[in-house]
C-alpha cells in the first residue's frame, strides 16, 4: 500500500472480501502530483460484483494536499463563456424530467463552477460544495451560495429538486453511502445526475490497446464504473435510471439521469 491511502478492505460497493488484483500504474506523471501523495494506483476488480476500484482512498494529509492544488481548469470561473454552451444541454436534458426550475439544484464537487452557473440561468437556486476551500471562497466573491463540506454533511431531507454528481462519483471513497444520502436529500419527484468515465465502451478498449489510457493513472479516482454497474448502484439506493447520454466533456464519458424511486 502506498503512503498516503487506507486501504480498502473489501469492494467499497458491496462489501465482497474476494478481490482480483489486476495490475499497477504509475501516476506520479500527474499534473497534481507532489511529493506526499500516493506515486501509483494498485486496480483491482471485485469477485462478486466485478467493480473495479483502485486498493485504496487517500488519507486525511494526502487529501489536504491534494485539495490544496488546483488545475487552471477546476478553478471557477474557467473559460465561462464556452463552459456554458457544454453544461447547457445537460441543463436542458435534465429539467426535462425534472420539471419546471422551480427548486433547489445541488452540485456536489462543482470544480469550476460551470454547471452551477448555467443552472442559475434556468431559474434554480442553486448550492454547490466542494472540498477546495480556494475554489469555494471564489465561488462567493461571484456571488454564489457555496459550502466547503462532502455531501454527507449536508443535512436537508426531501429539500433538492436536482442533485448534481458530475464527474465526481469516481473521486469518492465510497459512493454508495454518497448516492444513499442524495436519495434522502431529494424530495419525492427529485432527480440525480450522475456521468463519470465508462470503461465498457470501444473508446476505452482503444485507449487500452494503444496504451494511452488517461484513467488508469489518473490520480484522483479510486474506481472506474461501466453503465451496467452503476445503473445497478443507483436502483440499489432508491433510484431509477431514466435517461444515458454519452458525455461530451471527457473521453468515454457517460451521463445518466435517474429518478427517486417513492
Amino acid at each position: 500500500m502506498q503512503p498516503g491511502r487506507i486501504s480498502y478492505k473489501a469492494c467499497p460497493l458491496c462489501g465482497e472480501e474476494a478481490i482480483v488484483d489486476l495490475f499497477e500504474a504509475d501516476c506520479s506523471g500527474h499534473p497534481l502530483y507532489r511529493p506526499g501523495l500516493p506515486s501509483t494506483i494498485a486496480w483491482c476488480r471485485c469477485h462478486r460484483c466485478s467493480h473495479v476500484f483502485a486498493d485504496g482512498y487517500f488519507n486525511q494529509a494526502a487529501n489536504d494536499l491534494l485539495f490544496s492544488i488546483s488545475l487552471p481548469d477546476q478553478v471557477p470561473g474557467y473559460d465561462a463563456e464556452n463552459q456554458r454552451s457544454v453544461w447547457a444541454p445537460v441543463v436542458e436534458r435534465v429539467t426535462h424530467f425534472a420539471g419546471e426550475p422551480a427548486g433547489r439544484w445541488m452540485d456536489v464537487g462543482f470544480g469550476n463552477g460551470s454547471l452551477i452557473f448555467t443552472a442559475g440561468e434556468w431559474g434554480y437556486d442553486t448550492l454547490g460544495i466542494d472540498l477546495r476551500p480556494a475554489s469555494i471562497e471564489r465561488m462567493r466573491e461571484l456571488g454564489y451560495e457555496t459550502r466547503c463540506c462532502d455531501i454527507e454533511d449536508i443535512h436537508e431531507p426531501g429539500t433538492f429538486q436536482v442533485i448534481s454528481l458530475a464527474d465526481v462519483i469516481e473521486h469518492l471513497p465510497f459512493p454508495a453511502t454518497a448516492i444513499a444520502h442524495a436519495a434522502n436529500l431529494l424530495r419525492p419527484d427529485g432527480v440525480l445526475f450522475v456521468s463519470t468515465p465508462n470503461f465498457d465502451t470501444a473508446a476505452w478498449k482503444t485507449m487500452d490497446a494503444l496504451q494511452n489510457n488517461c484513467y488508469w493513472v489518473e490520480l484522483e479516482h479510486f474506481h472506474c464504473f461501466n453503465r451496467a454497474r452503476l445503473y445497478s448502484l443507483l436502483r440499489e439506493h432508491g433510484f431509477e435510471p431514466l435517461h444515458y447520454a454519452v458525455g461530451s466533456r471527457y473521453r468515454s464519458g457517460m451521463d445518466v439521469v435517474a429518478r427517486k424511486r417513492t
